[in-house]
């Protein structure tokens, strides 16, 4: 058997971002990590679309406040550039606002610059397995949006992925290790994290992830995390 086979493709990626030695540094360090590929980076919006649409990444690392058009409003024309692609916000705003327009606009995720190299590419990673990843800092501002509770947030879409969330009886189905697993995810928290904080192997929070989701009726964590917090589970 070619053991070839059994190796996940090189990640593609673009850096997107005005500040030159953050971009720099961003390279290097997703450099370190064989699962990933940078293929380019840009320093505006308008540079972003020309090399996205030149360099067909998989994914783009994109910061909200770059000269001229910001990140958010630059989303639509850059997922129309390369169908397909991911695009997770990595920015230093925790604006609630922004936070709605990057979800509502196609991002597939909401990132903060303080996080932990780890913890990005593992966040890459489960961007391009299909997941929704959101900063832990950002999931209690997340179910504001959702709610449209603060004076001017935009309201996020009406969608499969954001609906109403089940009362007392539909968290009830869940087992005491499913809520903790529930619990993990709504702070963001990896499979790794959640098996290292709850002594289990990685498989086995897969497996219980699977059962959460299957038993909420959704399928994303951003929307388990919403259910999450607004049952009172944090």
């Amino acid at each position: 058997m070619n053991s070839a086979t059994n190796i996940s493709p090189v990640i593609r990626i673009l850096v997107v971002d005005d500040h030159t030695l953050f971009r720099r540094g961003l390279i290097a360090l997703l450099g370190r990590d064989p699962r990933l590929s940078v293929v380019g980076d840009a320093a505006d919006a308008s540079q972003a679309q020309r090399k996205a649409q030149e360099l067909k990444p998989d994914l783009i690392l994109l910061d909200n406040h770059l000269p001229g058009v910001n990140g958010v409003d630059a989303l639509p024309a850059l997922l129309e550039a390369v169908p397909g692609m991911r695009v997770l916000m990595l920015t230093v705003s925790e604006d609630e606002n922004d936070l709605a327009a990057a979800l509502r606009g196609g991002a597939a995720g909401y990132l903060l610059k303080t996080m932990e190299g780890d913890d990005l590419t593992a966040a890459i990673q489960r961007a391009m397995q299909g997941n929704n990843v959101v900063a832990p800092e950002m999931m209690s501002k997340l179910v504001s949006a959702y709610r449209g509770a603060a004076s001017g947030v935009a309201e996020l879409p009406t969608s499969p992925e954001i609906t109403a969330t089940p009362g007392d009886a539909l968290m009830a189905s869940l087992s005491p290790r499913e809520r903790d697993i529930l619990r993990g995810i709504a702070r963001g928290a990896s499979n790794k994290e959640i098996a290292r904080d709850h002594g289990i192997a990685e498989t086995t929070v897969k497996i219980h992830v699977q059962h959460v989701l299957r038993k909420l009726d959704v399928s994303s964590r951003v929307h388990a995390a919403i259910i999450a917090t607004e049952n009172g589970l944090l």
